[in-house]
């Protein structure tokens, strides 16, 4: 039960963690100064989700997101959140893609030799199919969550650590809505993927109590050390960057090897989202749909990582507010099926 519950739990937070937040680009669009509050509340609200997402796709041994859908929404809205999902998850699967691109940038690899590099990784993992996506993410996510806490401690230590949670000001905790409302597509995409897979309740309760706090925490962490650098972060496109600029220039090569590592992981799991789904009209092997996909998609990747992120990031979060409500909804209407009992 631990194991897989941990094993669940690195898959929620690797797929979390990719080019957008490990960047610091996608905390920085939503957080800020003033966010203490919305950061713990994000974290309560992410554990929520993702525990009543896992529970009725265990519940109902899916092998896709549509039929957790299904459940929260109804059949006629679902359709309309179907395609909305496909689309989340290929444009972000394309930031994911051009954030490769920026991160090789760095030591001098063309922008669109990343993409194919990282695209091509990707069709590669799917040679696995689903052991594939699971394997990945159960070795890559905890040094990917290490280097990042590292990096951002020592960052916190040079200067001080000027963490504070409690502020006069906590205006901005309204975020914690669209953050967490934004992030939903991609947990469902992924975890209604699982459903077959998941032996127990005990393990979507260890996935997501243990996946909120890591997020929570390292989101606090994050947002704190970027406040620290804020007037500098308009000529970065990567937010962490402008945090490396304080280490010798090995960290920056180290930190560009781990932050193509979090792309990577997170294209691997956009791709595997639409796989999940388009294989209920394509039959064919994994990694030759995704190498169908990835083609599609490369192209694309020339709008610009940040342009995409700017753009997409926000408006995914506010259309996504009313599956946000009915994932939150759930438990008060079905609060004997939902109850946790450790098995």
């Amino acid at each position: 039960m631990v194991r897989n519950g941990l094993m669940w739990m690195f898959l929620i937070v690797g797929t979390m963690i990719g080019a957008g937040y490990a960047s610091g680009r996608e905390i920085w669009e939503f957080f800020g100064s003033e966010s203490g509050l919305a950061i713990f509340l994000f974290m309560i609200l992410f554990i929520i989700c993702s525990y009543v997402v896992m529970h009725i796709s265990y519940k109902h041994q899916s092998a896709h997101y549509l039929p957790v859908l299904h459940i929260l929404m109804g059949k006629r809205i679902s359709k309309l959140y179907d395609v909305m999902i496909i689309l989340y998850l290929f444009t972000t699967t394309v930031i994911m893609l051009a954030g490769g691109g920026a991160t090789l940038e760095v030591v001098h690899f063309p922008f669109w030799a990343g993409v194919v590099i990282v695209a091509a990784f990707v069709v590669v993992l799917f040679i696995w199919d689903t052991d594939g996506i699971t394997t990945i993410h159960t070795v890559i996510t905890p040094i990917l969550i290490f280097a990042l806490v590292s990096v951002l401690f020592a960052f916190q230590s040079l200067h001080g650590f000027p963490l504070t949670f409690w502020e006069e000001k906590q205006g901005n905790w309204p975020t914690a809505l669209t953050f967490t409302a934004l992030n939903i597509l991609p947990l469902i995409s992924v975890l209604g993927a699982i459903g077959q897979k998941i032996k127990g309740k005990g393990e979507i309760v260890i996935a997501a109590v243990g996946s909120g706090t890591i997020l929570g925490g390292l989101t606090f962490l994050y947002n704190s050390s970027l406040i620290e650098v804020a007037s500098e972060l308009v000529v970065y496109e990567i937010p962490l960057f402008a945090i490396l600029q304080h280490y010798p220039y090995y960290m920056v090569l180290v930190m560009s090897g781990i932050l193509w590592v979090a792309i990577y992981t997170t294209a691997a799991s956009g791709v595997f989202g639409l796989i999940s789904r388009i294989r209920e009209y394509i039959q064919a092997p994994a990694w030759v749909l995704a190498l169908m996909l990835v083609a599609i998609m490369a192209p694309l990747t020339m709008f610009g990582f940040s342009n995409l992120i700017s753009f997409l990031y926000p408006l995914y979060g506010v259309l996504n507010l009313y599956l946000f409500s009915s994932i939150m909804l759930y438990p008060i209407l079905h609060h004997k099926a939902i109850r946790p009992k450790i098995e």
